[in-house]
């Protein structure tokens, strides 16, 4: 994939996601369709995006509660149009509503589905920032510390006038000073003074600090076992660390650090995963677990969410009563007044009233009936 193209493939953040979940109107319609990952979206592929918007206006005719539809098919057909001309990921998906209009490459398989509800369906969104987090990577070396911030299979220098940074003054002098010639196996081979090396540690870490108080996503560090161990002891911004790379790999080329990463970051994630298990697992025997979409829905709206843990696979079209607390599962996905899927909306209340949100392997909750909230005291 050429830079040119590359530029245009809009993976998904959490303050995207976060203002997709803020739209509440009706109709906003929400197209997610796996794609092949190619330049510009294959021939077919656009046929069956299209396929899909034909099918939104098809639902929204007779529908009483759509109103002006014309204000959400009209920028819909433009948004389709838009997405067959980018580059693809694994999936895309087309947000549309008369207030707010999104075209959301993602880096995961999605179920093929035309949803329209009045809000957005962003649980793809979510499991994508899961699955394939945000993550900043800092490699260190005596010589250079160099910033990169990566999402899925892309890793790109992070935007930021303090990386690539040299080694520190002190550092440059003491060099000098012994002799150390300029050859990079030299420099690593020579000793320099403990505090001097710290000194160096000290400034790159208060410009990672700088740039992930900006930017806050799990850290993964890369340099040899004596730099990170010199390293870990002293940095202050290691609160979302999420592993270490161990080599010498400063100036090693991007696509070989990012085999790399991507180990650590799926150990993170099963890491993060069991975390949740845990938890869920401590609130059980303190009474404080919600299981069962109806549960968790009420308790999610009366009480105070803390963790929400729901299995990826798992999805419930319902409809509300008039009050809104009480659920009914609906076979008729299609009639206006059924929510397509309200594990997604489960998700957003959530989020929305402070707790957060675990996603998990499928059977990992089949003793919560596939979703599970536990509770603040």
């Amino acid at each position: 994939m050429n830079s040119a193209h590359a530029l245009e493939l809009t993976l998904p953040t959490a303050s995207q996601v976060t203002r997709l979940q803020a739209v509440h109107e009706y109709p906003t319609v929400s197209l997610l369709m796996n794609t092949r990952p190619a330049q510009r979206m294959f021939p077919d592929d656009a046929a069956r995006l299209a396929g899909m918007a034909r099918e939104v206006a098809r639902r929204l005719e007779d529908d009483p509660l759509a109103g002006e539809s014309r204000s959400v098919l009209e920028p819909l057909r433009d948004l389709v149009a838009r997405a067959a001309e980018l580059p693809t990921a694994a999936a895309v998906a087309v947000y549309c509503a008369s207030t707010a209009q999104a075209v959301v490459h993602l880096p995961v398989a999605v179920a093929d589905r035309v949803v329209v509800d009045p809000t957005f369906a962003t649980r793809d969104l979510v499991r994508a920032l899961h699955r394939t987090p945000r993550h900043v990577v800092l490699a260190l070396s005596l010589h250079e510390a160099r910033l990169f911030e990566g999402v899925g299979q892309s890793l790109q220098p992070a935007r930021s006038r303090s990386f690539p940074r040299g080694p520190s003054r002190q550092l440059s002098a003491a060099r000098a000073a012994t002799g150390v010639s300029r050859s990079r196996d030299s420099r690593e081979r020579r000793p320099i003074d403990l505090a001097q090396r710290q000194a160096y540690y000290r400034e790159v870490d208060r410009a990672l600090g700088a740039y992930l108080r900006v930017n806050p996503a799990p850290l993964v560090l890369i340099g040899t076992d004596r730099l990170l161990a010199e390293f870990t002891r002293l940095s202050e911004n290691l609160g979302r660390l999420a592993g270490c790379v161990r080599g010498s790999l400063v100036s090693a080329p991007r696509q070989a650090l990012v085999a790399r990463v991507d180990g650590v970051l799926r150990s993170y994630l099963t890491s993060r995963q069991e975390e949740a298990l845990d938890v869920l697992d401590r609130r059980v025997a303190a009474g404080r677990v919600a299981s069962g979409i109806q549960s968790c829905w009420l308790a999610a709206r009366s009480e105070r969410p803390e963790m929400l843990a729901v299995e990826e696979g798992y999805f419930c079209a319902a409809r509300l009563d008039p009050g809104g607390d009480m659920v009914s599962l609906a076979a008729d996905v299609e009639h206006p007044e059924v929510i397509d899927d309200l594990v997604d909306e489960l998700i957003e209340l959530v989020i929305r009233r402070g707790g957060w949100v675990a996603l998990v392997e499928d059977s990992a909750l089949a003793a919560h009936d596939r979703v599970a909230l536990t509770l603040r005291r």
